[in-house]
């Protein structure tokens, strides 16, 4: 029998893969990934029975990596899935694990997008190409998407696929296929009519088989919260002010951000320790023994560093880093509720993990309710009942003759009130810790697509966009921006949308007119972009390219266009308000 798999480092992948993994924060492969890339390595075709959730994208991109001759400028692995967003989120996925294969290019082609970019790159040369059933045959039946080169398919959420009727135009590709290719097929059930495929085009298939863990702890209440990754920090210490938390155990992807994380929580006043795979086994207990006997209440670590963990006094679990599979996700809540104790567990959701999400709430067969961030005056009360607690117990605990004595000379010195002595006090006590709460985090994105504060202004009916620039129907002023990125990097209107709609929180709606040129691309924004989310953006990367973000008619960000003469006549034109960059220092907690 052969030894379990805990490290990728087990696996026969090349260094440059292993890199990969290690950049992105995987520490141990998943069950699914365990059992199958050492199978499709050994060029076995694989039946695989696997959730959403349980990382069979990995389980199969990287032996399709692993294997690909990048010098052959043709299709070598082809993936069916069954929607378009899937289609572009695994096609993501394996440029991501392809960062260090250098010309490597992978092709999500689907309906609704344009065929005419779909044939540039295809002319052009891709090595993977992932995609939906209806637009696959598509280019098969005109000749433009050849298989004469295909190594390896997969079918991935195969039930998904006869559900939507697709699976017979699945039957029909794997006809189309190369007798010699290996056939990886995944499916989260096996109905009679899945089978029939794998049968018929399936050569001695291994079969895999992983169920995914639904022993959630019925005492834990789960939570989650959508907040872009620009705001995550922000909306951590909100969750840290008002929870009533004993000792909170925080989960992140990566050892480096397990590190980082304390270190700024520790410039915020929340005294934190990292707790992850480099750290010496006298560290590693010396951080679980303070969490156990109260001089230590947040922890901040990765899955492999926290197995095995059981700390009765974790009342809260925060997923400050979604999990890559739902596995991951039972044993962190797993870590609070112990000897039969309530527990909460908060889960931190960006608008493009909402998928891995609804894969969870699916997996454990529980709703996972959400949550709202608690507001500024929610937070600056909860630090006034606590201040006004705090002085009770002092009053009922302490002799305070000594202070009454000073009090009552100050009063009699300066001819002060007992008020404003008390007051000057108060002050001083909130020095550090100020009870009026501020940060710049939005709470209520729907409100507007930049910022929760206002609307944006309708613009001028001249500034109106054309009936004819699709679904951009929204009443906004807007500014014209060049990105650096066009048709040579591989964009398309589909990929700014998503990378732009992701990373700044602006619904699609909002996104105007793109046009995408040979070198570069402009597209319409909302006016009255906040500072921080446009340097976010300039960092964005389309097709891992950044976006370079600049405006198209040369002015600097927040410079105005000069008012127009008309404007002398009487009829005022709106003017942009951009947020000053913030001066709020970062002030450590007062013991």
């Amino acid at each position: 029998m052969s030894d379990p798999i805990e490290y990728f480092e087990q696996l026969a992948l090349s260094d440059s893969l292993l890199e990969t993994l290690k950049q992105i924060g995987y520490e141990a492969p998943s069950p699914i990934q365990a059992a199958t890339i050492p199978l499709l390595l050994q060029g076995h075709d694989v039946l695989g029975q696997a959730q959403t959730g349980t990382g069979k994208t990995a389980a199969f991109a990287l032996p399709v990596l692993e294997q690909l001759d990048l010098a052959e400028r043709r299709p070598q692995a082809l993936v069916l899935t069954p929607t378009r967003e899937l289609a572009i989120q695994v096609a993501e996925a394996f440029q991501g694990y392809a960062r260090h294969l250098p010309g490597f290019h992978v092709l999500p082609i689907y309906g609704g997008q344009s065929m005419s970019i779909q044939l540039r790159h295809l002319k052009r040369g891709v090595h993977v190409v992932v995609g939906t059933p209806g637009r696959v045959m598509d280019h098969l039946r005109r000749e433009t998407l050849s298989l004469a080169g295909l190594r390896t398919v997969v079918l991935d959420e195969a039930d998904e696929m006869l559900r939507m009727g697709f699976i017979d135009d699945v039957d029909w590709i794997l006809g189309q296929t190369p007798p010699e290719r290996q056939i990886a097929l995944f499916s989260a059930t096996m109905p009679e009519p899945i089978r029939q495929v794998a049968h018929r085009h399936l050569r001695d298939p291994r079969e895999v088989k992983i169920r995914a863990s639904t022993a959630t702890v019925e005492t834990v209440r789960q939570r989650y919260c959508q907040v872009g990754p620009q705001h995550k920090l922000d909306a951590l210490t909100r969750v840290l002010e008002v929870e009533d938390a004993d000792a909170v155990l925080i989960f992140v992807r990566t050892k480096v951000a397990a590190t980082e994380l304390a270190e700024r929580l520790e410039a915020r006043g929340y005294p934190s320790a990292a707790l992850h795979g480099d750290m010496t086994q006298v560290l590693r207990e010396k951080t679980i023994e303070q969490l156990k006997n109260n001089t230590l209440d947040i922890v901040v670590a990765t899955d492999v560093a926290a197995r095995g963990l059981d700390v009765q006094r974790i009342s809260h679990v925060i997923n400050y880093d979604i999990p890559y599979d739902t596995e991951a996700y039972v044993h962190r809540i797993g870590r609070t509720a112990r000897a039969g104790r309530a527990g909460d567990a908060i889960l931190f959701v960006a608008p493009r993990e909402l998928r891995m999400l609804r894969a969870i709430e699916k997996a454990t067969r529980q709703p996972i309710e959400r949550m709202q961030l608690p507001t500024q005056e929610a937070i600056t009360g909860h630090r006034l009942a606590q201040f006004k607690q705090q002085v009770s117990e002092i009053l009922n605990s302490q002799d305070l003759g000594f202070f009454q004595q000073l009090v009552a000379e100050i009063e009699r010195e300066q001819e002060i009130s007992p008020q404003d002595i008390a007051a000057a006090v108060t002050w001083l006590a909130q020095r550090d810790r100020p009870f009026q709460f501020e940060d710049d985090i939005p709470i209520e994105v729907e409100k507007s697509p930049l910022r929760p504060e206002r609307e944006l202004r309708p613009a001028s009916r001249r500034e109106r966009p054309p009936k004819d620039t699709g679904k951009y129907a929204a009443d906004f002023d807007k500014v014209r921006y060049r990105l650096e990125v066009g048709h040579q990097h591989g964009a398309t209107p589909q990929n700014i949308v998503g990378a732009i709609a992701n990373e700044a929180g602006i619904e699609s709606r909002y996104i105007g007119r793109i046009e995408i040129h040979e070198d570069y691309s402009t597209v319409d924004l909302p006016d009255g972009m906040p500072k921080d989310i446009f340097q976010h953006l300039k960092k964005v990367r389309v097709r891992q390219y950044p976006l370079n973000l600049s405006r198209l008619d040369g002015l600097e960000f927040g410079q105005q266009q000069p008012t127009p003469k008309r404007a002398a006549s009487g009829r005022k034109t709106a003017k942009a308000e951009v947020d000053a960059p913030s001066t709020r220092k970062i002030r450590k907690r007062s013991p």
